[in-house]
């Protein structure tokens, strides 16, 4: 079975986190959430979930994980500043290696200078920024595109559930 890192910072998006979080370890893969420090509680935007980092992303190595997950909320806007994280996504990408992000998720992904020649979807709102860092934005509930798996928002998720695990 795989071994799955969750990309995770304050102000998750609580579905878009424990959706596939518990799909994941359902199907029987690990499950760990990485966030800045290890042992950091995390809590979701909406106030009905928070979890605790199993590791920081200074410790781990893309080498030992199958696929990354990243949720959205406003998480990822407190992580895509950190060099760390994008060299992770940066490696994962390079690896070919699932790299799924959900709702902002993609903010990452475009810091890391990941999308141009990509196409993917993200929270509506976000188009313009998907585009001028060179992606092709489709308006769908899933896009996979490679390695990248990509979904707008809660609504979406079974969609993106279906094609991580296809993924695994």
């Amino acid at each position: 079975m795989g071994k799955v890192a969750f990309l995770l910072a304050d102000q998750f998006e609580d579905s878009e986190m424990k959706t596939p979080y518990d799909a994941v370890k359902e199907a029987g893969h690990q499950a760990d959430i990485i966030g800045l420090k290890q042992g950091q509680e995390v809590k979701g935007k909406q106030g009905k979930a928070s979890y605790t980092t199993d590791k920081a992303i200074a410790d781990i190595d893309i080498n030992d994980y199958d696929a990354v997950v990243i949720p959205g909320g406003s998480s990822p806007e407190n992580l895509r500043l950190d060099s760390h994280i994008l060299q992770f996504v940066t490696s994962a990408d390079k690896a070919g290696k699932p790299v799924a992000a959900i709702c902002h998720g993609p903010q990452i992904l475009a810091s890391a200078n990941l999308l141009k020649g990509r196409t993917i979807t993200s929270y509506p709102p976000l188009q313009d920024d998907m585009v001028n860092a060179g992606a092709t934005f489709k308006d769908e509930e899933v896009v996979v595109d490679r390695n990248f798996i990509t979904s707008r928002t809660p609504k979406d998720e079974p969609a993106f559930v279906r094609e991580l695990l296809k993924a695994l």
